[in-house]
């Protein structure tokens, strides 16, 4: 296998194709260059896969939890405009990712981007970022698993030792607390062998579970529709209690903020485009594609839902199988549970993937140690990186509860948004002759119209929301100034030699 030496990345001022050296080491549209280290990761991925991998990663907590509690607390029936608003603004995100993705088709998404067009630091900052979007989502989704799957079991008469249900200080019912969500940390340590042995048989996995749980969604709604009570849907927008956020309009708009975890699909596939075999059609394929499918399901579900029970009462970790309960379909609602099962699964293995791949990238430039850039000669994929990154989710996932893991990952992947919008018309501006397969039309306007809705989403957002993604930042900044940037300094030095 011919081996591959990553190149330094110059400033903006020379053309992009020498700042990333072609991010797959050859000339680009080349699919079968070698990747970073000595080796390459695999290009087994088809624009199915894609698909199936932005399905899979999408429809889990969001449509299985947030659906509930985003009614409830927030936009009541006009969750479905929330969703709607939702999929209109990572619609224009996806459009930008299409064009960067099918142009760079290089592992590490936002954070390759971000480093091509705005340097360094901000792509430290994107990196740092992506961890909230992508380790804690998938310790958020653990989670929410774990809860379906308790109350699976109890359904069949079966239970876990109560002391492991949940995280540490959550209350029993006897009074006493738990101390570790096994059940949780089990599924993130599964999923991470998986992952660990190529990606082939992990997407062979997704698309099978995307295959059922898709079908079970569809079979809620089909059914649903025939007992929905329109009259649960008037006023369609609640009135407001005086509180931003708390139904009327602000609180469709912080409903589609905080919903907004639940379109992360189509950032995982961004990341994948590098291990496609077409790279330049499959990964605009798998990016719209996917949203597509999911926006529609999303909007679905959301109003069938809150046609079968009034809103308020769907506050609960299982608002699907509770509203089924309450119309008389509980034989139904165990249906439901295994299918939010399995979108629990797939949405934990692609955030798995997806941070795994970000940490590739920036081991491959020297911002991380190089045991993340290391490729394993026999599975082709990032071991040692996806090991670590499940060692550490895994252990997120059993001692954090999952509304303090859940509260950071819209505002991070809403942030992550804004960055790869504006990367498009910089690299309009700077690199104006590199072949782009596929192209956004109507720039600046969708870029400018994707950012103004990012933000305007992420305004929607608690302000407390806003103070822990700034400290995150910082701590992030302080790991840069103190590690990341003198490795990354070195690392150029010794590839100019």
């Amino acid at each position: 296998m011919p081996r591959f030496v990553p190149r330094s990345r110059p400033s903006l001022r020379k053309p992009w194709n020498d700042a990333l050296g072609d991010p797959l080491g050859a000339s680009p549209g080349d699919p079968a260059a070698p990747e970073a280290g000595g080796s390459r990761l695999a290009r087994s991925l088809t624009a199915l896969d894609l698909v199936a991998l932005g399905i899979g990663s999408t429809i889990g907590a969001g449509i299985f939890v947030l659906t509930g509690t985003a009614a409830a607390n927030y936009a009541g029936p006009g969750l479905t405009l929330s969703f709607l608003l939702g999929g209109l603004a990572c619609g224009l995100v996806a459009l930008c990712y299409a064009e960067l993705a099918a142009m760079v088709p290089a592992p590490g998404s936002a954070y390759t981007y971000a480093y091509a067009t705005l340097g360094e630091l901000c792509a430290w900052i994107i990196g740092w970022d992506l961890v909230l979007e992508f380790a804690m989502a998938a310790a958020t989704v653990a989670v929410g698993w774990s809860g379906y799957a308790r109350s699976l079991l109890a359904d069949l008469g079966l239970r876990l030792p109560a002391a492991l249900s949940a995280a540490p200080g959550t209350p029993l019912p006897d009074g006493a607390t738990a101390r570790f969500d096994l059940a949780a940390a089990a599924l993130v340590l599964a999923l991470t062998a998986l992952l660990v042995r190529g990606n082939r048989g992990s997407a062979r996995v997704n698309a099978v579970l995307v295959a059922v749980k898709v079908a079970i969604i569809l079979a809620f709604v089909a059914v649903g529709a025939a007992h929905v009570d329109p009259a649960l849907w008037s006023p369609l927008i609640p009135p407001n209690t005086g509180t931003f956020g708390e139904f009327g309009w602000s609180g469709v708009l912080r409903g589609a903020g905080v919903v907004v975890f639940a379109y992360l699909g189509f950032e995982t596939v961004s990341t994948a485009a590098a291990e496609t075999r077409r790279p330049q059609r499959d990964a605009p394929i798998g990016l719209l594609g996917s949203l597509a499918i999911t926006t529609l399901l999303y909007g679905a579900v959301a109003a069938v839902l809150t046609g079968l029970v009034p809103y308020r009462i769907l506050n609960v970790a299982d608002p699907i199988a509770k509203a089924l309960a309450a119309i008389g379909l509980g034989s139904f609602a165990i249906v439901i549970k295994v299918g939010a099962i399995l979108g629990l699964t797939t949405a934990t293995l692609t955030a798995l993937y997806g941070q795994a791949r970000v940490f590739y990238a920036m081991a491959r430039d020297g911002l991380l140690p190089p045991v993340f850039g290391r490729v394993h000669p026999r599975f082709q994929t990032p071991a040692a990186s996806q090991i670590v990154i499940g060692a550490a989710t895994a252990l997120m996932a059993g001692l954090l509860p999952i509304d303090l893991l859940g509260e950071l990952v819209s505002i991070g992947t809403l942030f992550a948004f804004l960055v790869v919008c504006a990367a498009v018309p910089i690299l309009r501006r700077t690199d104006p002759d590199r072949p782009r397969p596929f192209r956004v039309r109507g720039l600046p306007l969708v870029s400018g119209l994707g950012i103004l809705t990012c933000l305007g989403l992420m305004l929607g957002l608690p302000g407390d929301t806003w103070a822990r993604l700034g400290l995150w930042l910082a701590l992030g900044l302080v790991i840069y100034v103190g590690d990341g940037r003198g490795r990354a300094r070195r690392l150029r030095g010794e590839r100019g030699r």
